[in-house]
């Protein structure tokens, strides 16, 4: 990623760009804010995301965390014209050795940034409203409990870009919805409403409205706060124990097969339509 972003360190009165950070009655409030529209993934997010969560994961006044989005959508997924330039010298014509090795460094420390959540030792539940796109199921599927409005929907979307998911929803997803449902969602990229999230077991509740859904989440993390802080801790780290081998595997084969083949004329035909607002054709080359 770029050089120029800040890096700050974790506090709950810290000015991030891509997250509003709240702490209250041992419950740190976690809201994404940007700044991409529709609270997409950008170069200030994928910073800021590992400081913060392992301030979290440090921080003994905190024994829960909520994770939302601000206005009607949770996230967007990847920000692709802010990642353009991360993404273009692997895309290039005759890249090699040196754009792809660059490249799968990129990966690692994105994964890193998904992994700093999925590793905290504060159970995080994430509340859903709008779209959850991409990076944005990624990223739930590193929180331990998952709930969502009615007007919830979701979408392993990477497919339909050119590129293989690979920020943990391939590695994380078979253990929450089981093998034929990620199949289906990863292949086709299709989306699902949250009745049917709720059905697959994505989510736990589903909720009238955005108001809804996020008193419920704060309802949990705030029951699980009011319990001993490292039983908690010692049975996410039991119920994680069994699946970390797994998951790091799945990881670290993506972060490579896509250094590998991720270029190609139909991610940058993706990319392109990304930026003219216009439906991709894909040719397989």
């Amino acid at each position: 990623m770029s050089n120029d972003v800040t890096t700050p360190a974790y506090s709950d009165s810290t000015q991030y760009k891509a997250f509003d950070v709240h702490v209250a009655d041992q419950v740190a409030e976690v809201t994404l804010i940007g700044p991409g529209k529709g609270n997409a993934m950008g170069p200030d997010f994928w910073a800021e995301l590992v400081p913060l969560f392992e301030g979290i994961d440090a921080d003994n006044d905190v024994r829960a965390v909520v994770l939302t989005g601000s206005g009607k959508h949770f996230s967007f997924g990847l920000d692709l014209p802010a990642m353009a330039g991360d993404l273009g010298a692997v895309l290039t014509p005759g890249a090699q050795a040196r754009p792809r090795t660059d490249f799968h460094d990129m990966v690692k420390r994105m994964q890193k940034g998904v992994n700093t959540l999925a590793d905290c030792r504060k159970p995080i539940v994430a509340a859903v409203s709008g779209w959850c796109i991409g990076g944005g199921v990624d990223l739930i599927t590193a929180a331990d409990i998952r709930v969502a409005s009615t007007d919830a929907k979701f979408s392993v979307r990477e497919v339909k870009v050119g590129m293989v998911a690979d920020m943990g929803s391939l590695a994380r997803l078979p253990l929450i919805i089981g093998d034929g449902h990620t199949r289906e969602l990863a292949l086709t990229g299709k989306d699902i409403d949250a009745a049917r999230a709720e059905k697959i077991g994505l989510i736990s509740d589903v909720y009238d409205d955005q108001d809804a859904a996020l008193a419920a989440a704060r309802r949990t993390a705030s029951e699980i706060a009011a319990n001993p802080p490292l039983v908690v801790q010692g049975v996410k780290d039991v119920l994680d124990h069994s699946r970390s081998a797994t998951v790091d595997d799945s990881l670290r084969y993506v972060a490579a097969w896509n250094a590998a083949f991720l270029p190609s004329s139909d991610i940058s035909e993706a990319i392109a339509a990304v930026f003219e607002k216009r439906y991709p054709q894909f040719t397989g080359e």
